[in-house]
């Protein structure tokens, strides 16, 4: 029996008694869990690179470049292919996309690992996530071929066998949560290729980013309930709701930013001036036009190249200035949220931490539109939302209620 707290904040490290209890997973599945933790972060911010530099249609074709598994290394390595009628060929743009797609397959093989070791103990449990794997993996050559309502019903198929088999199974081995976010890979899969063959639609773009840092924050979860470290606390509970709220408005704040960043809205104030007309101002004005239900018409025609963007500028505005006000709401909570773990024993680290992060993040938000988006800092933002959500999902994993005799 673990002792009670002296007091009811205080922390109890001793060994995990009834009331916490260790999933039942292979024991190498936290190493290849923390693998996966790092390179799901390593894809998403050299995902934002690729996005920020531009080069999201740099391969117009998809899984491959201009017909090759890698890309091509000169302009006449492409001649002749079908795709160079949609874009001309640009070298130092393509090697970052495809390489992108390389790391993101790569991270999909590691996913289906540990839903395989998850799943190995169930029945037909490794039978299930193969054959949904399998009809993933057939649609590719059926869709590289043309064939594209038999690879969307293959890939469709997939999915719902995968999400069938999370809803079925519990989460005792992690055989739940693995299932899901291979799941979540899938469909990452899909968003990647009509963000290219959609012509970077905004919705598409937007649901790419929020399915790499959804990706990122299920590992990061199983990571650490793989671990099994608990900090075992009296007032877990509450420190839970408070922290789901925290996730909550910084969601809405990370997808409103893809919105802005999908949109090409993150300059729509104004750049390269450090006067008060692009921040806190919006063109010089307080008030400025704004146009708030055109800026957020979440579906659009088929068939239009979005790169570049095609609202005007009040739509932009309207875009850029919801990204602000939900910036100010999701500081004040973010920041309670810090001051209340700095507040409390053996939990200081991760409200500093978190403290420091979004501190970090307003900076970095303000510097984008004072120094005109610069990719160095607009590559940083995106990677200060990542490790804002891994403080988050670290103490949701690991609070628990201490155990009761």
């Amino acid at each position: 029996m673990i002792p009670a707290p002296r007091n009811p904040g205080e922390t109890t490290h001793a060994t995990p008694q009834p009331g916490w209890h260790k999933p039942a997973v292979h024991r190498h599945f936290h190493r290849i869990a923390w693998l996966a933790v790092a390179l799901t972060l390593g894809v998403v911010v050299f995902g934002a690179f690729v996005r920020l530099s531009d080069a999201g249609l740099s391969c117009p074709d998809w899984p491959t470049c201009y017909g090759r598994a890698t890309w091509p290394q000169a302009s006449a390595d492409a001649a002749g292919h079908a795709a160079t009628a949609i874009r001309p060929f640009e070298t130092h743009k393509a090697w970052r996309e495809q390489v992108h797609r390389h790391l993101a397959a790569f991270l999909g093989l590691v996913v289906f690992s540990l839903a395989l070791l998850a799943a190995r103990r169930r029945r037909w449990g490794i039978s299930q996530v193969v054959a949904a794997a399998g009809l993933v993996a057939l649609a590719i050559p059926l869709y590289m071929q043309g064939a594209h309502g038999a690879a969307t019903a293959l890939a469709v198929l997939g999915e719902a066998m995968l999400l069938f088999a999370a809803l079925r199974w519990s989460n005792v081995d992690l055989a739940r949560a693995g299932a899901l976010t291979l799941a979540v890979i899938v469909f990452q899969a899909l968003l990647g290729m009509w963000t290219v063959t959609l012509l970077l639609k905004p919705i598409v773009v937007m649901g790419h980013l929020l399915g790499g840092l959804l990706t990122f924050s299920l590992l990061s979860w199983m990571a650490w309930r793989a671990t099994d470290v608990p900090i075992l606390r009296a007032d877990a509970g509450a420190l839970r709701r408070w922290l789901w709220l925290a996730l909550g408005v910084l969601g809405v704040q990370i997808a409103l930013g893809g919105w802005v960043s999908a949109n090409y809205a993150a300059l729509s104030c104004g750049a390269g001036n450090w006067s008060a007309g692009n921040f806190p101002k919006c063109v010089g004005l307080w008030a400025p036009p704004a146009d708030f239900r055109e800026g957020f018409v979440l579906w659009r025609g088929v068939g239009v190249d979005y790169e570049g963007g095609v609202l005007d500028g009040a739509s932009r505005i309207a875009i850029q200035l919801a990204h602000r006000m939900m910036a100010v709401v999701a500081f004040v909570v973010l920041l309670a949220m810090a001051m209340r773990l700095l507040r409390t024993p053996d939990l200081r680290f991760w409200g500093g931490l978190l403290g420091a992060l979004t501190v970090a993040q307003v900076v970095l938000g303000i510097l984008n539109v004072k120094l005109a988006l610069p990719l160095a800092v607009a590559v940083m933002h995106n990677a200060g939302a990542a490790l804002l959500l891994f403080v988050l999902v670290t103490l949701l994993a690991r609070l628990r209620d201490v155990p009761r005799a």
